[in-house]
């Protein structure tokens, strides 16, 4: 059975922009909702959970913040704020309240699309079963620092979420673009080259770690992986 295309509620009081985001998004492949009052936002989403919305600022009836407030004190739906307000109190406070990510006008559509899909993403990825630890290797998120067998590993914040991400899933290709998607929270676009010197750095404190630990291994034409364990070192 194929899976359904994924819903996106678009609330925006500019009837002519959410047309054209709702056109774009259909040309991508997502469903869509359009709603153009804030008080209208909560009881459908209740009604019939969308898997993200896109939530203008300033809406009649009740405006952009309070709806992602509201929001947040029962779903953990995905929620891009658009707002003409460029002030970073305003980002800040959006953010704070709980949303995902945050575009200021005017942006192109193929931009928003983009934030969406990187949404998506995330969201399948946490959705993933938890992984099997990979033996001698801890990883600890919040303080951002790692161990193998049980040296510490000085990592900088880029190389310590691409050695989560390919330990995730031991053996799994990955390709530079979903490693960028993971590596770089806020979507900045970055050249092939600049991500083949990060997992050389990578490799290389691996290395100077454990040296049977050459475990990262480029697939010609695709991306990289995680063997483990190190062939070097398997039985």
């Amino acid at each position: 059975m194929s899976q359904s295309p994924a819903h996106i509620l678009i609330v925006e009081d500019e009837p002519k922009l959410a047309a054209l985001l709702a056109d774009y998004l259909h040309a991508s492949g997502y469903r869509t909702r359009i709603l153009s009052d804030g008080l209208a936002v909560v009881p459908a989403v209740r009604r019939d959970p969308p898997d993200l919305i896109l939530l203008d600022l300033l809406l009649p009836g009740q405006d952009g913040l309070d709806c992602c407030r509201e929001l947040r004190a029962f779903s953990h739906v995905p929620i891009i704020m658009m707002t003409a307000r460029v002030e970073e109190v305003d980002r800040l406070l959006g953010l704070e309240l709980g949303a995902d990510d945050y575009v200021c006008k005017p942006f192109h559509p193929r931009e928003l699309v983009a934030r969406v899909r990187a949404q998506l993403r995330r969201v399948a990825w946490l959705r993933q079963p938890e992984p099997e630890p990979v033996a001698g290797l801890q990883l600890d998120e919040e303080r951002f620092e790692a161990r193998l067998h049980g040296h510490q590993l000085e990592l900088t914040p880029v190389e310590f979420r691409l050695l989560q991400t390919l330990s995730a899933q031991p053996g799994r290709v990955y390709s530079r673009a979903a490693l960028m998607a993971q590596v770089y929270s806020d979507h900045r676009i970055v050249s092939d080259r600049t991500m083949d010197s990060h997992v050389k750095n990578l490799r290389r404190k691996l290395k100077a770690t454990a040296p049977t630990a050459d475990c990262i291994r480029s697939v010609y034409g695709l991306g990289y992986k995680l063997d483990w364990p190190p062939p070097e070192s398997s039985p």
